[in-house]
């Protein structure tokens, strides 16, 4: 079915709006893409000048606003009207059909993914027939009709009545051609069809074109209604394509015109998410971008790398790294940061310390003060980290940064020993340090002096030092503020930098007290309404109740003016909403994807000024939130529930103007209304309520016991679909889970079937450690009295490979295979082939199932493993030592405990305690080293390995370590009616 624009028979705008199945799948791409382009260019965070065309080009393809749609709308430029008042252009609406008018400033250009389908509107023609008047001979005195190359008004008046009196149109695709298609066009008039191209013919209108017809052909056709629709039916959809690609008799290419498939006219297949395309157009206004910056310093953002406020030397380094594009963040933080200013930072990047840290070498490479304290001693800055690990990263940056013959920086990091700090010399010429907050306190309280000439204190994921460090970190700023707030050092390039991830409550003391004057940039709306002290509120409610729950939370007798904006996740939602809303407030508006004409007006309004008691309420989905560019609604009721953080963020700052703005806190008004926002929770959310929960315990929001209840529901929900992960490797090791446990991929629940164990739980036992993966957990055999069947297949593999070594003739993964190291053949199983293609040599990872090790071994040294060294189970046991834990907070073993410990105790046999046994592994408390004196029966303790590693001042003692597991066997036990767990947890602790 076709809809149809007429000019003349020659000259016929058409788009197809059903296709011969009746499918419609056509109509709705286009009315997508309306509807995404309108979203777009209505969007207030996109940069105008980046839109707006330089220079209009006839012939080219721009997206114009159409005022009588209210739309925007792809378009041809035909010609350019220029004059002294306004530049003009005459443009062709290539999915409408029509001319119109546009000036200049309602012409945008057209991105590419606005481009994907082809223009809907197409040129048509009748097919096989040409005009013909009347022509007068005076001389001859005759009349006679003859070919001609216009149309008569008459003709064009003619079809026009047609087309007014059918009830149906249809085409047959008769020939594509360069310009236009023709087409034989079917009108169904009073249940009758008839074929236009013959009737125009029959009523002397047009004659039969010299083309494509024999001239015995030359005469009206009328086809019978039955006949037409029995062919369209009979058509197959094989018979289609087939016309399709090969030509017709009259060589051109015949098929029915409502199945003209999309691939013919759109070679590019079509992207119904034009938003998931990473293309957006940035404003260089941060408030439109959903980004708050808060500065009482006013500076312009950097755009590119190359207008970055850094040295040439440093922009080299950022180049060999691969980081050319500046992130947010960066392009409003690196200005505060290059001129010395205090800067807080909240981006998603905020672990990639290249942010900031190439800015800040700028600033002090270049401070023209720094050359006259070169007289004392001590480092100028001092970079904290939340951990070794991220202390040993940014000191590795700042040795390819080349930055070391000037500034000579270093790490130090120190344990708990009681003389450690003391040892520590810091070399003459050190300006950086590169820290913990542990290291530093300890450092402070006996070199003190040190650090006099502070002036540069960086904060590296400053939300997790507040976090791990809460006490050593005030012990720090009242330090800093100390040596930095004295009148001989007031010029001074006193400077306090900051970077996180997330808000949390230490920071507001931060920045109130110890950074005057600061830039605060905050990239991630959500973290930026927590900055903002917005009120959270949280209703719990039955989806069939929202509206009543709704209407009870707004406010409609307030004596102040206030704006509300109710969210809603679908246009259904919006119309239930204003139509119970639009019933209790005198002014209520409304805005969905099928309203976007009205933009214009409901931005209008919004934006007017109100008085005292008017309430404007503003219902909306979140998809034209962006078009809105909402900033300073008091309210914002969150209807239907954000299906993201990115989108809750989003809708929290659209009350940004109303954030708290602690550089300028005497603006604070005490009679303003508090913002608030008001999340809906139902029976529908409850996957997303245990996030929804994270976030609010960093809020001072009421929690109801519901939902703490409804979030721990959750959680067991998702722990039992974890049965089949393994068990969270952190909680073996320290008895806590590195992460929170919503988020920790792997089991944090004893379960029976594959907890089950045949090792020792309890009792004495011989461990022998072959490979240790941390301080306190290795790998290794479990030595018993007369078990000689591992020495024995050991001593048959090396008399079996001393003659002959097979190499493996295929990998398999998952197989068993031997490797030889150090002269001793080891069983391994490969975990993971690599696709090495046409590579005869390559790695393989594989472990060593007697070790416990995982490692790489080149392809070529895999050897054959004989069937009969395959019967002897796996060797390696997990052995974890009970009751000692990293210090100073961290998650991770320092590698020169684990170093120490290896040394000590790899390849030597132990006498230990068995507590506990949890499937492979075997948790020992404690693990001592017995050696027997010899000629005597005597035997002494050489030394404990729990004591080792609190030696090496890097541990600390933990006796929570068991605790999760002593609540799991009572659990156990009063499952199972009292009696002992199936996992034979029976030792004691």
């Amino acid at each position: 079915r076709l809809e149809l624009t007429v000019e003349n028979p020659s000259c016929l705008w058409g788009r197809v709006v059903c296709g011969a199945d009746g499918s419609v799948e056509t109509t709705e791409h286009y009315t997508t893409l309306q509807a995404q382009m309108n979203l777009f260019y209505q969007d207030a965070t996109q940069d105008l000048n980046q839109l707006k065309p330089t220079s209009l080009e006839e012939g080219q393809v721009y997206v114009v606003y159409w005022a009588v749609k209210k739309s925007w709308c792809r378009a041809v430029v035909r010609s350019v009207i220029t004059d002294p008042t306004c530049c003009r252009a005459f443009c062709f609406l290539v999915d409408h059909g029509e001319m119109i008018v546009v000036s200049l400033d309602k012409i945008r250009v057209s991105l590419q993914k606005f481009l994907q389908l082809p223009f809907w509107v197409r040129r048509f023609h009748l097919a096989r027939i040409q005009p013909i008047t009347l022509r007068v001979s005076v001389l001859e005195e005759k009349v006679e009709l003859e070919p001609s190359r216009q149309w008569d008004f008459s003709a064009t008046l003619y079809l026009h009545n047609l087309l007014r009196a059918s009830t149906q149109t249809e085409a047959v695709l008769h020939q594509l051609e360069s310009d236009s298609t023709s087409i034989e066009l079917y009108l169904t008039i009073s249940n009758i069809k008839i074929c236009v191209n013959d009737d125009l013919v029959a009523n002397r209108f047009a004659c039969y074109s010299s083309s494509g017809l024999d001239a015995c052909d030359r005469f009206p056709l009328m086809l019978s209604p039955s006949i037409l629709t029995q062919t369209a039916l009979k058509c197959s959809d094989k018979q289609m394509e087939e016309n399709l690609h090969s030509p017709s008799e009259h060589g051109g290419m015949t098929l029915l015109f409502p199945v003209l498939l999309l691939e013919w006219l759109n070679p590019e297949p079509f992207n119904s998410d034009p938003d998931a395309v990473d293309e957006v157009v940035s404003s260089g206004d941060p408030w439109v971008e959903g980004i708050l910056v808060h500065s009482t310093h006013s500076m312009e953002p950097c755009s590119t790398l190359e207008d970055a406020p850094i040295t040439d030397s440093l922009r080299q380094v950022l180049l060999r790294k691969n980081y050319r594009t500046l992130s947010p963040a960066d392009r409003y933080s690196w200005p505060a940061v290059a001129r010395g200013c205090n800067t807080f930072v909240i981006s998603q990047n905020a672990d990639q310390p290249l942010g900031y840290l190439i800015p800040l070498l700028t600033h002090i490479l270049l401070n023209s003060l720094l050359l006259s304290h070169l007289s004392s001693s001590g480092p100028i800055a001092v970079l904290l980290c939340p951990g070794w690990e991220k202390a040993q990263i940014i000191f590795n940056l700042l040795e390819e940064s080349k930055v070391s013959q000037t500034l000579h920086p270093i790490i130090v990091l120190v344990g708990i020993g009681k003389d450690e700090a003391k040892a520590v010399k810091f070399p003459k010429n050190c300006l950086l340090l590169v820290t913990t907050p542990f290291t530093l306190v300890r450092l402070l309280s006996c070199h003190c002096f040190l650090f006099l000439r502070l002036y540069h204190l960086v904060l590296d994921e400053a939300d997790q030092l507040f976090t791990f460090a809460p006490d050593e970190m005030a012990t720090i700023l009242q330090h800093f503020q100390k040596v930095t707030s004295s009148e001989e050092k007031a010029s001074c390039p006193r400077q306090l930098v900051a970077v996180a991830k997330r808000w949390t409550s230490h920071m507001e003391d931060l920045i109130s007290n110890h950074m005057p004057y600061p830039s605060i940039i905050i990239t991630v709306p959500e973290e930026a309404a927590l900055y903002g002290n917005i009120q959270q509120v949280i209703l719990m409610t039955v989806e069939s109740n929202k509206i009543s729950e709704l209407l009870g939370v707004l406010d409609f007798s307030s004596e102040v003016g206030q704006k509300t904006l109710i969210v809603a996740n679908s246009a259904e939602e919006v119309e239930d909403v204003f139509k119970a809303v639009s019933n209790k407030s005198a002014f209520c508006l409304k805005i969905h994807k099928g309203l976007l004409d009205q933009l214009d007006f409901v931005i209008q309004q919004w934006r007017k000024n109100i008085g005292p008691g008017t309430h404007i309420i503003l219902v909306s989905t979140s998809e034209c939130l962006r078009g809105l560019g909402i900033r300073d609604a008091a309210c914002v009721v969150h209807y239907g529930f954000p299906p993201s953080p990115k989108v809750f963020g989003y809708r929290l700052f659209c009350m940004a103007e109303h954030f708290r703005n602690l550089p300028k806190q005497d603006q604070t008004d005490s009679d303003s209304p508090v913002s608030r926002s008001v999340l809906l929770i139902s029976e529908r959310n409850a996957r997303h309520v245990v996030g929804v929960l994270r976030y609010l315990e960093r809020t001072d929001a009421p929690l109801s016991p519901v939902l703490f209840s409804f979030a721990e529901g959750v959680h067991v929900a998702r722990e039992d679909q974890k049965t089949d992960r393994p068990f969270c490797s952190y909680l073996k090791r320290f008895g806590f889970c590195r992460y929170d446990r919503s988020v920790c991929p792997d089991r944090h629940r004893i379960n029976p079937q594959s907890d089950q164990s045949a090792l020792p739980s309890s009792g004495v036992i011989e461990v022998l450690p072959l490979y240790i993966k941390t301080a306190s957990v290795f790998y290794g055999r479990l030595v018993r009295q007369n078990d000689k069947e591992f020495d024995k297949m050991a001593s048959e593999m090396m008399s079996y490979y001393a003659d002959k070594k097979p190499g493996a003739k295929e990998l398999l993964e998952g197989a068993l295979y031997a490797v030889q190291e150090d002269e001793i053949f080891h069983r391994v199983k490969i975990l993971a082939l690599p696709d090495h293609g046409e590579s005869i040599f390559y790695n393989v990872l594989v472990q060593f199932i007697d070790i416990g090790k995982e490692s790489d071994v080149k392809s070529h040294q895999i050897l054959e493993l004989p069937p009969q060294f395959h019967s002897l189970p796996n060797q390696a046991v997990e052995m974890v030592v009970c009751r000692v834990k990293p210090a100073d907070a961290e998650i991770e073993w320092h590698p020169k405990v684990t170093r120490a410990i290896s040394q000590k105790i790899r390849g030597l046999q132990h006498r230990a305690r068995a507590v506990l046994c949890l499937g492979n592994t075997v948790f020992v408390d404690p693990m001592v080293r017995v050696t027997q004196m010899p000629g005597t029966k005597t035997f002494i303790n050489e030394y404990n390995v729990q004591t080792e590693i609190l030696k090496t001042g890097m541990g600390v003692n933990n006796p929570e370590h068991l605790d999760f597991f002593r609540a799991a066997v009572q659990d156990n036990s009063s499952k199972d009616g009292g009696h002992a767990s199936r996992l034979e947890i029976k030792a004691t602790f």
